[in-house]
């Protein structure tokens, strides 16, 4: 019986250590936190630039090459904002999100949900397996199996 109460205050003090909290950070460490926060958007904002260089370079080769081999090709399609993709990663008060998780755009449509009617085209009844009247694939009886 010593031995389940020895357990069981063990249980009890891993769980009360489990909620402690942490002290607040030093003004030191919040500023050690901002400057890592800020060189770490700096290094992004450089791998974004260097992606969409990547990116235009590819789609220029590939443009030159079709051009020589008399490939058929599309005018690029212009973006809206490019600077935007290239900017800092978007904030829920940036999307327009409110507090409580719904879009500014109003409540998400889903069937799923159902709060969207059904899609035109949803099967009416489920895919059979085997079609009507037809034999089944193991005859139980032959092999043996009743």
């Amino acid at each position: 019986m010593t031995i389940r109460r020895m357990s069981l205050f063990a249980l009890l003090l891993a769980a009360g250590l489990a909620h402690a909290t942490l002290p607040p950070p030093t003004p030191q460490q919040a500023a050690a936190a901002a400057q890592k926060k800020a060189q770490a958007d700096a290094q992004a904002q450089q791998d974004k630039e260097k992606l969409s260089q990547s990116m235009d370079n590819v789609a220029a080769r590939y443009r030159a090459r079709a051009a020589k081999e008399g490939w058929t090709t599309h005018p690029p399609v212009a973006v809206a904002a490019p600077a935007a993709a290239l900017a800092a990663p978007a904030t829920a008060a940036d999307t327009g999100a409110a507090a409580s998780g719904v879009p500014a755009t109003g409540p998400v449509r889903s069937e799923k949900l159902g709060t969207a009617p059904a899609s035109t085209d949803v099967k009416a009844r489920p895919t059979q397996a085997v079609p009507r009247g037809a034999e089944p694939t193991v005859n139980k009886a032959r092999h043996g199996k009743q």
